[in-house]
């Protein structure tokens, strides 16, 4: 029997408005983050546009692909069509280095560098989608910003959007890359420890959380709403995407949902 994660103790509830917590149908290409892998390891098939991709005219065919891109999420279960027109919006390609600007719409995880990756478009719609059901928040908190494609996301769709970024030369690079982005203004974007938050910004309705830990700490928690949401990648060996309801001052209740595979995530910061 496979060995599973322990539970964050501070997470135990009773069951919720949002049903019973489940687990999905196993890890797959659409729900991983994106460890980046060692020698020998298996590498998933992807779904490549490359056949249509031409590099002198990058502009032009950006528009088609990522409608091809938004075409294949809906079939493969994305159905929030406002999370769907925000990604439409955003051309991935902007996101990566030039020479894997090719495979921006593929269904794949790319290297940013500094052993960390861009989230693949299934795992970036779904986490949006979770975060924005039912209602819109206000502003929300994403931890892990990466290169700042997430964050570009987010604020097609979010008024007032915070990321943190523990990584220097990431944090440089999302700010370049989110000057280009629609709707700029509305990203916030901070170099800190992720896991210590924005305390002077909370509460936050909403907050995103790009990295696997075995475990939240009380004081991310405590910087969501009362009625807000957290959806985060929670262990180590075997993860699962587990979506957080604060309930009370004191009281979250959670869904277990589909396995993943996320980047650690590690507190403090690099230079």
């Amino acid at each position: 029997m496979k060995k599973k994660y322990p539970r964050p103790q501070f997470t135990q509830g009773t069951v919720n408005r949002f049903g019973q917590s489940r687990i999905g149908d196993g890890l797959q290409v659409l729900n991983s983050n994106a460890r980046i892998l060692q020698p020998g390891e298996f590498t998933p098939q992807r779904e490549t546009m490359s056949p249509y991709f031409n590099q002198d005219n990058l502009g032009l065919n950006s528009e088609r692909l990522r409608s091809m891109m938004i075409e294949r999420l809906r079939r493969e279960g994305i159905k929030d069509e406002r999370v769907l027109n925000a990604m439409k919006q955003v051309p991935r390609h902007l996101f990566v280095d030039e020479g894997l600007a090719s495979h921006a719409y593929e269904n794949a995880a790319l290297p940013i560098g500094f052993q960390q990756t861009i989230s693949q478009p299934w795992i970036v719609a779904r986490m949006i989608a979770l975060a924005c059901q039912e209602r819109i928040p206000h502003k929300i908190l994403e931890i892990g910003a990466g290169c700042g494609y997430q964050a570009a996301v987010l604020a097609q769709l979010v008024p007032q959007v915070y990321a943190i970024e523990r990584i220097q030369g990431l944090y440089e690079m999302a700010l370049g890359n989110i000057q280009h982005a629609p709707h700029a203004e509305r990203i916030h974007l901070h170099y800190g420890d992720g896991l210590k938050g924005l305390p002077e910004q909370a509460p936050f309705p909403a907050i995103l959380v790009a990295a696997a830990g075995m475990d939240l700490p009380k004081e991310l928690l405590k910087q969501l709403s009362i009625g807000g949401r957290l959806i985060a990648p929670l262990g180590q060996d075997e993860q699962y995407l587990v979506l957080i309801e604060r309930t009370g001052t004191d009281s979250w209740n959670r869904k277990l949902l589909e396995p993943v595979r996320f980047v650690p995530l590690r507190a403090g910061i690099q230079p």
